[in-house]
């Protein structure tokens, strides 16, 4: 077996993995006895997602999902951040 053979399976199976996992989060985010559980989902579920963008440009070999996986990130932990700082206080912007 090549080495390109290994990981394009790989990298099958990473994509595979990561769909289950979206799943999963998913489930948690929707049925999260309490609203800490259903943000933890989110942030799985957005982390996830980046994860499967940045799998898929390395089986593709394309630089532009790179970058939409780097906006992904930078959107998720600041909508991470407000939702957590909104359930501790209340409000988001002081």
């Amino acid at each position: 077996m090549s080495a390109a053979a290994v990981l394009f399976w790989g990298l099958g199976v990473a994509q595979a993995l990561l769909l289950l996992s979206m799943l999963l989060a998913t489930w948690r985010m929707m049925r999260g006895p309490r609203a800490q559980d259903r943000i933890l989902g989110l942030d799985t579920l957005y982390l996830n997602a980046m994860l499967l963008i940045l799998v898929h440009g390395m089986r593709s070999a394309g630089g532009l999902y790179f970058e939409a996986a780097l906006i992904i990130g930078m959107l998720g932990f600041t909508a991470t951040v407000a939702l957590a700082k909104f359930l501790m206080r209340g409000e988001v912007i002081e």
